[in-house]
This record gives C-alpha cells, sequence and structure tokens, in this order.
C-alpha cells in the first residue's frame, strides 16, 4: 500500500510529467491556431480549450470519440502538478521563497484561466441615442420567446432556448396554454421575398401565418468566420386544445413583430438573442465619433451613458470609451463599436468573476522572480567577496 501511494505521489510531483504536459499545451495550442480558419475563435475555444478532451465526429454518423487531451485535462493535470511540487519538493525557506512566489503565480493563473471559463459570460448592449435598456444581449445564443401583453405594466415573457428549438420536438411549457411543434429548425439562414429569386420561389410554403406566407427561409451552410454570425431560423407550430393555430415562420431576421390571438390574449412570438437581464437601467446620453481632420481615420469613439439601479441607490453619469470602461454590480462595460449613423453605440458587456486572479498571478510571478533574482545576486556577491577577501589574505 505504501509503495503504491508512492509511485502515485511520485508520478503527480515529477518533473516528467511537467514537461509531457507541457508539449502537449504547445501541440493543442498549434492545432487550435490552425483549426480556427474552420471553425471560429468561439468554437475552437470551446472544442480544444474548454473541454477535458477533444472529440472527432465519425462521418456521417453521430459518434464523436476522444483523440487528444483538452484544456481542462491538460490544465488540471498541470495545476495537480505544481501544488503537488510545492508539496513535497519546496520546503519553507528564504532561499527558495522567490521560486515559490513564482510557482505560486503560476498555480493562481492556472485557477483564474478555470474560473473564467467556467463562469464568464459576455455579451453586447446596443442602444441609440436617448434609448434606454435593462438588458444585453448574447453574442451567440438565441431564444424562441412567447410574449403575452394583456397586463397593463408589465409583459409575461416565456423562454424557450435554441438548443431545445434544435432538437425540433414538441415543447408544452407549462406557462404557455398551447403546444409548440418546431416543424424545421435551420442553424444558419437567410430570408428572402417568395418572388425575389427562383430558389425562394422553389421553397416549400411551409408557414401558414405571419410573415412566413411572403417570405421564404432559405438554410444556408454554418459560417466560422470572426466577422460573420449565423443567423438561425425555424418554422414552428402552435396547437391548442380546440386545435391548430397555424404554423409561423421565426428569424431573427424579422424586424416586426407577429402576433396571435388565443384565450382572450394577444401573444407575440420572437426568434432573438437571447437576453440577459439587470437590476438597473443604462441611457444612452450621446455617442461620440471622433475622426483624424481631414480623414476618415476614427480617432476615438465614446459614449456618455446614465446608470440608474432599481433600488434608487445609484444614478450617475459615465463616460466610456477605450481602455476606460465602466464597471458596476460585477460587470465590465467596454467601448466595442458603433453603427455608421454615429448615433448608435455598442457596448460589450462582460461578467468575469475571476479577472482579478491574472494580475495576481503576474504580481507574484513578478515579485517572485525579482526576489529570487535578488537572492541569489546576493548570495554570488556575498561567497565572491569571501573569495577574494581570503585570496588577499
Amino acid at each position: 500500500m505504501n509503495s503504491t501511494l508512492r509511485q502515485f505521489r511520485d508520478f503527480f510531483v515529477s518533473l516528467q510529467l511537467t514537461v509531457v504536459l507541457l508539449i502537449l499545451s504547445i501541440i493543442l495550442v498549434f492545432v487550435a491556431t490552425l483549426d480556427q480558419v474552420n471553425l471560429g475563435i468561439w468554437a475552437v475555444q470551446a472544442k480544444y480549450f474548454r473541454s477535458f478532451a477533444v472529440l472527432w465526429a465519425v462521418p456521417n454518423t453521430n459518434i464523436a470519440i476522444p483523440v487528444f487531451p483538452g484544456g481542462y485535462f491538460i490544465g488540471g493535470l498541470l495545476l495537480m502538478n505544481l501544488i503537488a511540487a510545492h508539496i513535497y519538493r519546496f520546503s519553507l525557506s528564504w532561499k527558495k521563497l522567490g521560486i515559490q512566489l513564482a510557482h505560486a503565480g503560476i498555480i493562481v493563473l492556472l485557477i483564474g484561466e478555470l474560473v473564467t471559463g467556467l463562469m464568464q459570460q459576455e455579451s453586447f448592449l446596443r442602444m441609440d441615442e436617448g434609448e434606454t435598456k435593462r438588458y444585453s444581449e448574447s453574442f451567440s445564443d438565441n431564444e424562441l420567446v412567447f410574449i403575452d401583453h394583456s397586463a397593463a405594466d408589465y409583459n409575461e415573457v416565456v423562454s424557450l432556448p435554441e438548443a431545445l428549438v434544435a432538437d425540433r420536438k414538441s415543447v408544452q411549457h407549462p406557462r404557455l396554454p398551447f403546444q409548440v411543434n418546431v416543424k424545421e429548425y435551420y442553424p444558419n439562414s437567410m430570408l428572402e421575398m417568395r418572388n425575389q429569386s427562383a430558389a425562394a420561389m422553389a421553397a416549400p410554403a411551409l408557414a401558414t401565418a405571419g410573415h412566413g406566407t411572403q417570405v421564404v427561409m432559405l438554410p444556408l451552410a454554418m459560417t466560422y468566420k470572426p466577422s460573420e454570425r449565423n443567423v438561425p431560423g425555424a418554422y414552428v407550430e402552435i396547437v391548442t386544445p380546440e386545435g391548430k393555430l397555424g404554423t409561423w415562420l421565426v428569424s431573427p431576421l424579422l424586424n416586426q413583430p407577429q402576433t396571435f390571438n388565443y384565450g382572450g390574449k394577444t401573444w407575440e412570438l420572437n426568434f432573438r438573442n437571447k437576453r440577459i437581464y439587470k437590476h438597473f437601467t443604462v441611457q444612452l446620453l450621446k455617442f461620440s465619433h471622433d475622426k483624424y481632420p481631414g480623414t476618415e481615420i476614427p480617432r476615438n469613439f465614446s459614449s456618455r451613458v446614465r446608470l440608474r439601479s432599481d433600488d434608487g441607490t445609484e444614478d450617475r453619469e459615465i463616460l466610456i470609451f477605450m481602455n476606460n470602461p465602466l464597471r458596476y454590480g460585477g460587470l465590465t462595460f467596454y467601448q466595442a463599436g458603433f453603427d455608421n449613423n454615429d448615433t448608435t453605440s455598442i457596448l460589450q458587456v462582460v461578467r468575469n468573476p475571476g479577472w482579478l486572479l491574472p494580475y495576481v498571478a503576474c504580481l507574484l510571478m513578478g515579485v517572485g522572480l525579482s526576489l529570487q533574482f535578488s537572492l541569489s545576486l546576493g548570495s554570488f556577491i556575498r561567497k565572491r567577496s569571501a573569495a577574494t577577501a581570503k585570496a588577499t589574505a
């Protein structure tokens, strides 16, 4: 038993394990960088770095088999290796304090990446001047929503995630008095008027109500370019105990709402970017787009916003510009872009509970390396001085 435990301990504290993990990390980064052309940065992060194993899909099947360790697996083993090395290899002493601080910094850095990968949430906030919002929208996630407008002071929203729509199954939500049947789903699509092209005229007429009677949805190949976005779409059928109400085409590309009446209520259905609601509102007061004189080259763009919390404890104006974000309520608002009309600002909203850990890690590593260099230099100078004094004597 003691021999088995010793072997288990020696495995996790070995320098050979550290070298192997670093080599695997280099290979993983290299392959992921090459595959980024095909998948895009977000899919590459999920496939290679924020997974325990890199999966390969067997062609013409739904089977995926692991072919290489993922970032979580390599990073987790490296974290265990560093902690084990601290416990069993390094003794607490002033001479090794710098090395211990540097290794502690690496450990904090790995933990920070794990926290970021598991808990970070990114979205965007698009506002016109004078507009007020209390929600941001996801970059990649979508939702099929049914909105009840019958109440005078609020709207009741029932949200179905895109993953549920993609299953092409029937959904009976407890808050909905009808059943939703997903007849068709496209992960990427475009809309055309039915008489606009031959492809649109040849497409089957699946929608029987709403805008889909005049507009047709055409499936597109998935795109992985950073500058492009997949726009999903679906055909959904509403079925009540009394019978079918019809089939609607739903897509984020539809700018006009679609509604239907049932049970004495007016329901709006929409396929849109997933919304993340806040406990405060943000109003865009003024957007500024400054250019270099005589050119169209952007020099600076900024947003003056008004932040008001629901409990009334916060009501202030803030200027957001490049490298000067707004931090509030665990969120960070960055100036990310704008529309060409120069009156619409786009803010990137990031929630990252581990945002301080990389700074702490860099501080620990910097202090540790500086301290170790100073201690080694001092020891060298003392030995040199002693040797010189002995030779002189």
